[in-house]
């Protein structure tokens, strides 16, 4: 171990906010009286991959590049959704200012995204994999390649269908921490990196309010109590955080609808169905939770366009060039425009007009083939009148090799109850920064971007 190092896990717990600490979370509440607790200002858009990237960096998205979850590369016409390398990550990460201080520094990125080709130690993500004859296989990726085999052999196969799709719950978070106290056994890393994401699950398919919800706290905090100890035991500096708030929703935006109507946007038809095509259009959106990018081909258009989307309901806002400056998020990967729904609203990715004419992957779950995020892929289409049944007819067309999709995705925006990604109105009703440490942040309310520093802070027992 080094002597100049504390070593630090910051654990991030989705969509934990400062309202839920209380009667149902005996640990996290025991937790923050030991050190600090504080509210977070996140970064806009407050969506997991920009906010990560800024906690990595220090950086606004303007400078690290990560504007959404997804964003079209405009040399490839394409849209692109998850991608994982973190050479799509602007800026100099947490874990190389800390080897400039402490060359023998090492770090363990578990689940956080853009996990693979960084310059951490060791790592894990989820990474499929997706066979030529349809069928995705659950697996993950880790440096060093070894690690790979290790925690399947001891945790079994990852749990990607418990990650996200309609069996999303805890299952998934409960492999993530079992295999970071493996990691850090193993490594024994000067800063662990850990990703829960069950909150998150619920908190959209239900809403933030919902009575139901008492139950995931309940076991988030369970989990969290036992990394807690676990770390606290080794003498690991412990920090909880998180990326956003749910808002609760009951309006859903079709801006690619809106979009195509306007005769901006393009699909092309293969089969019957509609795909959109980006590179052919005028103008189209990158829906992804409560903002959406517009990208728009021609720049005489977007005067036009602006005026569309501020007259649609359920847009509370439209940036132009000077408002994305203000927010920190001009750069090359942003839309000329870029929409914020209001609070009680959500955009969806949805450019058909007769559902009918979806593509193929619009009722499965499929992250990376759709031109937006889709919480609906968190339910089972409620007009499968025996679901289990028809999974399971489904799955043994597979193994006898028929080629068949497992379609069990509803296309019904409402069903969705939770959302984020605007700035929260009021900020405690937004994420935490929480730490069994005192003396680093001085401000009852902090600021994504000081996250890096106070890790460093942690750390290295100094302000860097």
């Amino acid at each position: 171990m080094l002597k100049s190092v504390h070593r630090t896990a910051v654990i991030n717990v989705v969509g934990l906010t400062r309202e839920m600490i209380g009667a149902h979370t005996p640990h996290l509440e025991n937790f923050s009286k030991q050190g600090e607790l504080h509210s977070l200002r996140s970064v806009f858009p407050s969506v997991t991959c920009p906010v990560q990237a800024t906690f990595t960096t220090g950086l606004l998205p303007s400078s690290h590049g990560c504007v959404a979850n997804g964003w079209y590369f405009r040399d490839l016409s394409e849209i692109l959704f998850w991608k994982q390398s973190n050479k799509l990550v602007e800026g100099e990460k947490i874990w190389d200012t800390a080897k400039k201080i402490e060359p023998g520094f090492t770090c363990a990125n578990m689940f956080w995204w853009y996990n693979m080709y960084s310059t951490v130690d060791f790592s894990v993500t989820p990474r499929p994999m997706y066979l030529a004859d349809g069928r995705k296989i659950p697996d993950i990726y880790t440096e060093p390649p070894e690690l790979r085999y290790e925690l399947s052999r001891i945790l079994g196969q990852f749990p990607l269908f418990h990650f996200w799709g309609p069996n999303a719950g805890i299952v998934s978070s409960e492999w993530i921490a079992k295999a970071s106290k493996i990691v850090f056994e193993k490594y024994q890393p000067s800063l662990t990196l850990i990703y829960l994401p069950h909150l998150d699950y619920n908190l959209q398919r239900l809403g933030p309010y919902h009575p139901d919800l008492v139950k995931d706290v309940e076991k988030i905090d369970t989990l969290c109590g036992d990394l807690i100890q676990y770390f606290l035991e080794k003498d690991v500096r412990v920090i909880i955080l998180s990326e956003y708030g749910i808002t609760p929703v009951s309006h859903a935006i079709h801006i690619n609808r809106l979009l195509r109507e306007a005769k901006y946007l393009r699909v092309r038809e293969e089969m019957g169905l509609e795909l959109l095509d980006p590179g052919a259009s005028e103008a189209f959106a990158v829906a992804d939770h409560q903002i959406a990018h517009v990208y728009i081909k021609n720049p005489d258009n977007i005067p036009k366009v602006r005026h569309l989307l501020e007259q649609c309901p359920g847009i509370e806002a439209v940036l132009g060039k000077k408002e994305k400056e203000s927010l920190g998020i001009d750069h090359k990967h942003s839309g000329e425009l870029v929409a914020i729904s209001a609070a009680n609203s959500w955009f969806t990715y949805y450019y058909w007009l007769d559902d009918n004419r979806s593509p193929d992957f619009a009722r499965i779950v499929e992250i990376h083939r759709k031109p937006g995020y889709d919480p609906v892929e968190l339910f089972l289409n409620p007009k499968i009148r025996f679901p289990k049944l028809f999974i399971a007819w489904k799955l043994i067309k597979k193994k006898l090799g028929f080629r068949t999709l497992l379609d069990v995705i509803p296309l019904d925006s409402s069903l969705v109850k939770g959302s984020h990604g605007r700035i929260p109105d009021s900020v405690h009703s937004g994420p935490i920064f929480m730490t069994n440490t005192t003396g680093i942040a001085e401000k009852e309310i902090v600021n994504a971007v000081d996250i890096k520093e106070y890790i460093l802070k942690h750390l290295f027992d100094k302000k860097i």
